[in-house]
C-alpha cells in the first residue's frame, strides 16, 4: 500500500475514534484535500477491501482496514513520542517527521524503538 493510502486509513481511524462516524467530507477537511481526490482514494480503498461506504455516506474500515490503520497509528504515535524524547524537538516537528517516517520504517527498527521506549518509559512525558 502506498503512503497516501496509509494516511487515509489512519485519518479515517482517528476521526472515527474522535467523532464516532466519518464521511468523505470529514476526511477532505482533515487532510486539506479536495472532495474528488478523497472520492478517488475511497474508491481505491474500497476495491482493496480496506473500506466500506454505507448508503448514507458513512465510511467504515473493514477488519483488514482497521488492522492496517491501527498499525500506522501506532507507528505514528510512538515515533512522535520517540522523537520528542530523544531528539528533543517540539510536538509539531515530531508529528510532521513521524508522519514521514511511519511509512518507511522497517519492522525491525520500529520494534527496537518500542523496546527502547519501554526500557526508558520514565523519560517519556505524556
Amino acid at each position: 500500500m502506498h503512503e497516501s493510502g496509509e494516511d487515509y486509513l489512519e485519518t479515517i481511524y482517528t476521526l472515527k475514534k474522535k467523532n464516532g462516524s466519518v464521511r468523505s467530507i470529514d476526511v477532505a477537511q482533515e487532510l486539506g484535500f479536495s472532495r474528488p481526490s478523497v472520492s478517488r482514494a475511497v474508491g481505491i480503498l474500497k476495491e482493496g477491501g480496506y473500506l466500506i461506504m454505507h448508503d448514507d455516506g458513512e465510511l467504515e474500515l473493514t477488519d483488514e482496514g482497521t488492522k492496517k490503520a491501527k498499525a500506522v497509528y501506532e507507528r505514528h504515535t510512538n515515533l512522535t513520542k520517540f522523537l520528542m524524547m530523544t531528539a528533543k524537538v517540539d510536538a509539531k516537528t515530531a508529528e510532521t517527521d513521524a508522519c514521514r517516517i511511519e511509512h518507511i520504517i522497517s519492522p525491525e527498527t520500529f520494534k527496537g524503538i518500542k523496546k527502547f521506549m519501554k526500557e526508558h518509559k520514565d523519560m517519556i512525558s505524556e
